[in-house]
């Protein structure tokens, strides 16, 4: 079956200049964030089926329920890469890149951090989880940034 062409669509027409007008570097910035957003929402799924199956019996509560808190922050900051994804298309520039940034190191400090925690029973390893929550903070700062500075 031969497909008749696309029809021209004056939106789509501007998408694309902008689009063309941009440095591969963004490009592939796009691309990189939404990939990363991703593949880390597909761990966390992964990772929260683990834990309600295969963990549920070998953690004591509370150590489950430290390890959903790392998948459900997994899981909202991984949308929060694919908005970045999205975001750096509409507003390129470095205070957008610097959140998708932010949203990665958040999600290794932060939500690996806890599933450490939950797994070794190290409490020790408590003391990281702070710094992904300001690295997801300020992911979250700078996206606000990015919008508000183009308006």
């Amino acid at each position: 079956m031969i497909l008749p062409p696309a029809r021209r669509c004056a939106l789509n027409d501007a998408a694309r200049w902008q689009h063309a007008g941009r440095p591969e570097e963004l490009k592939r910035m796009d691309r990189r964030f939404f990939m990363l957003g991703a593949l880390l929402a597909m761990v966390g799924v992964a990772a929260g089926a683990f834990g309600a199956h295969a963990l549920k019996a070998r953690l004591t509560p509370d150590m489950l329920t430290v390890f959903e808190t790392g998948v459900r922050y997994q899981l909202v900051h991984s949308l929060a890469l694919l908005a970045t994804a999205w975001a750096s298309h509409r507003w390129p520039g470095r205070i957008t890149h610097a959140a998708g940034w932010l949203f990665v190191a958040g999600i290794v400090l932060f939500s690996g951090s806890l599933y450490a925690l939950a797994l070794s029973g190290a409490r020790g390893l408590g003391i990281v989880t702070p710094f992904g929550g300001v690295a997801f903070i300020l992911g979250w700062a700078c996206l606000a940034w990015a919008a508000a500075r183009d308006s």
